[in-house]
């Protein structure tokens, strides 16, 4: 099982923030790398508890579909997807906020196994977890931004 932990600083709201990281339509902006769409379940808006969404993305040149359902979801603080249908033998990803003052810490923990024993776990050693870690990047990248923006524009 590999394991990453991310926290990002956002200078905006924890409701900013929370609703940002569940957006469909955000989350297709920052992974237009990889051309990832949602064909199935919610396919735009805010993400609720006990929904789900198929993703179909071209990822190591190859087109994949991953299905995830959020398990739990306590608003504004946290939520968690798991992917009940995909590449991965195992998928789990929650991700937690926590208002600092004017900042909101958003914390990725993502949890994933890949199929095929031994030869999956050195494919994630070597390769898999950087390749999850930089997209993760991405998507907090954007989130960040935009909340920022939206702050930034309600002080003024």
């Amino acid at each position: 099982m590999s394991t990453i932990h991310l926290k990002t600083i956002i200078k905006a709201d924890i409701q900013t923030v929370f609703d940002l990281a569940r957006d469909i339509d955000l989350h297709q902006k920052s992974t237009f790398k990889t051309d990832e769409k949602a064909i199935a379940g919610r396919i735009s808006g805010l993400i609720e508890e006990g929904e789900t969404v198929t993703w179909r993305a071209k990822h190591l040149g190859v087109y994949q579909t991953h299905t995830s359902k959020i398990i739990s979801m306590e608003k504004p603080y946290q939520f968690t997807d798991i992917m009940l249908k995909g590449t991965f033998k195992s998928f789990k990803h929650q991700h937690i906020f926590n208002q600092e003052g004017k900042n909101t810490i958003m914390t990725d923990i993502l949890e994933f196994e890949s199929p095929f024993g031994i030869i999956g776990k050195l494919f994630n050693k070597f390769f898999l977890k950087n390749y999850m870690k930089n997209f993760l990047l991405e998507r907090n990248k954007l989130i960040k931004i935009t909340a920022e923006s939206k702050s930034h524009k309600v002080a003024i």
